[in-house]
């Protein structure tokens, strides 16, 4: 069954067409907005819209034509913003059902890669939800396979905070997957995920660091681990603001440092040579100061009891006897 009313293509005041409620798009750029509103302004709307057509009646009796939009919204705003009264468009049937409305809507956007991960994924649970559709039956009408569904809908289990960030464009699509890693482990999540924004983490960087919190967690759980160790690693990270894993072997064993840029190196080692310099200074100043704490508690002692210095002078004698001498 065709689902196009006729080939024709209708030039329709463009404020006789409603939104589609079954949008999937949420965002919109404005300046790529703009950027097409100028190009439309110059050459016109190039691919006609997709509408449907209703009629009501007026109270005055007559018929009212409404139009409702199945596919083009973002052409239709940057028609608005160019001024245009009229668009071309391409009439469907009416007798379509919501599900084939929000279908369409999704294909023209994935077609035309429009829908952001977060929209897409919104999309698809509306599918799901709404209409009772299967992971794998979402990906026959969409081209896609069942696991890149199940995957996208996944990416709305995320936090607010980075479903906004993805959006945006502030991180991958990729970036997710190590992020949902941690969905057990709010706290690390959200770090991992300042870790990307602030220090323009790649994809393979954040899986590694993922990997290793991840592995981290199994290996603390095994009771045979040493727990000194963990306390080791915890101030080694602390003090060295990274993360810090120590790995036993059979003799000695080496510590891992994580860094990103050759900064973070420069960084640890300022921190590991002021380490390094400090501790001879406190050392000697450890001692002198054990020195005179004992010195202090001596005089003391001989000031208060005279058999003390009876007793050194005794020592003193026997130091030089012939007694303490062999030939």
């Amino acid at each position: 069954m065709s689902y196009i009313k006729n080939d024709s293509i209708f030039w329709i005041e463009v404020e006789k067409i409603k939104p589609n409620p079954f949008q999937p798009r949420v965002e919109f750029d404005h300046s790529k907005l703009n950027s097409l509103s100028e190009s439309i302004r110059q050459y016109g709307v190039l691919q006609p819209l997709v509408v449907t057509r209703k009629e009501e009646i007026k109270e005055d009796g007559g018929l009212n034509a409404i139009y409702e939009l199945i596919a083009g919204e973002r052409r239709l705003r940057a028609s608005k913003l160019a001024g245009l009264a009229q668009v071309p468009v391409i009439i469907r049937d009416d007798d379509e059902d919501d599900s084939l409305k929000l279908e369409l809507a999704i294909i023209e956007n994935l077609q035309r890669e429009d829908l952001n991960p977060i929209d897409r994924a919104k999309a698809f649970e509306r599918l799901t939800k709404d209409f009772n559709l299967k992971h794998i039956e979402i990906g026959k009408k969409v081209g896609k396979s069942r696991e890149y569904v199940s995957n996208t809908l996944r990416l709305l289990m995320l936090p607010e905070e980075m479903m906004q960030a993805v959006s945006g464009g502030q991180i991958l699509e990729g970036h997710t997957r190590p992020i949902l890693m941690l969905k057990d482990r709010p706290e690390e999540q959200k770090t991992l995920f300042k870790e990307i924004l602030y220090k323009k983490l790649s994809v393979r960087d954040t899986e590694a660091i993922a990997r290793r919190i991840a592995y981290d967690k199994v290996r603390k759980k095994d009771y045979a681990i040493d727990p000194e160790l963990v306390e080791f690693e915890e101030k080694l990270a602390e003090s060295l603001g990274t993360r810090v894993q120590i790995e036993r072997k059979e003799v000695g064993g080496k510590v891992i440092i994580d860094f990103f840029t050759n900064d973070d190196i420069k960084k640890i080692i300022s921190i590991l040579q002021s380490e390094v310099a400090k501790d001879p200074n406190e050392t000697l100043n450890n001692y002198e100061n054990n020195f005179e704490n004992k010195e202090s508690e001596l005089i003391g002692q001989l000031g208060k009891d005279d058999s003390v210095v009876e007793k050194n002078d005794d020592n003193e004698d026997d130091l030089y006897s012939l007694k303490d001498f062999s030939l």
